[in-house]
């Protein structure tokens, strides 16, 4: 069951699927719950839950959990028990200046090796995030949109840029700023104009979209955030 159920494993036909060991598909899978809110701030990830849910022994949960950790998605992977990362305020204009320098590094660097298949994903993943936009599906758009990162920035082929990426994703506010009115509906509009820029090979407008994209839903967010 555990190759049926992973995000990356689930993608609609044409998706390309890298290689993976267990350890990493469970962490990929973790980490787009973390993202999307299924398991949200705070709450305990129970390894034996975990186990069961996606049909695989406790071992490859376990070091999930710890990569997982080190990336800062999860605090406290000892005997105690893991808890997804509580949310910062405070760090977050820094972390959204990070994640515009390297994301857009990533951007560029995805853009000029992009295959044929992989810009033939994206175009499904734009399809898949503007029907649930449509439909108010904000849990299936936040997935969806992590989804479209990781196939752009793994085409990068710049792993520790991308593990930096992921740290600062780790700890910005995806599930909080998902809920705000009409977010999605103008996620998605953002996704399109990269998307449109990556298949004409834009590098400016690109970089203009990416950086719109990242900094709108948190301005957004802080505009009415209180304390």
């Amino acid at each position: 069951m555990l190759d049926g159920i992973l995000p990356l494993e689930t993608r609609q036909k044409g998706t390309p699927v890298k290689h993976q060991t267990k350890e990493e598909r469970v962490a990929d899978f973790l980490r787009e719950g973390i993202i999307s809110g299924k398991f949200p701030r705070g709450s305990k990830l129970k390894q034996a839950q975990i186990a069961e849910m996606i049909g695989t022994s406790i071992t490859p949960v376990r070091e999930a959990i710890k990569m997982l950790e080190a990336e800062g998605f999860i605090q406290g992977s000892s005997h105690r028990g893991a808890t997804v990362s509580p949310f910062d305020i405070d760090a977050t204009d820094e972390i959204v200046d990070l994640r515009v320098t390297l994301e857009c590094k990533l951007a560029l660097h995805a853009m000029a090796k992009l295959s044929s298949e992989e810009l033939n994903v994206l175009r499904d993943l734009q399809s898949q995030i503007e029907a649930a936009a449509e439909r108010g599906d904000r849990d299936s758009v936040r997935s969806i949109n992590y989804r479209f990162h990781e196939v752009l920035y793994l085409a990068a082929g710049l792993p520790q840029t991308l593990q930096f990426v992921r740290a600062l994703w780790a700890r910005y506010p995806f599930d909080l700023i998902n809920k705000l009115d009409h977010r999605i509906d103008r996620a998605s509009r953002e996704h399109n104009e990269m998307l449109s820029a990556i298949l004409s090979r834009d590098e400016s407008a690109l970089l203009s979209a990416l950086r719109v994209h990242i900094r709108s839903g948190w301005d957004e967010f802080k505009a009415g955030y209180t304390k």
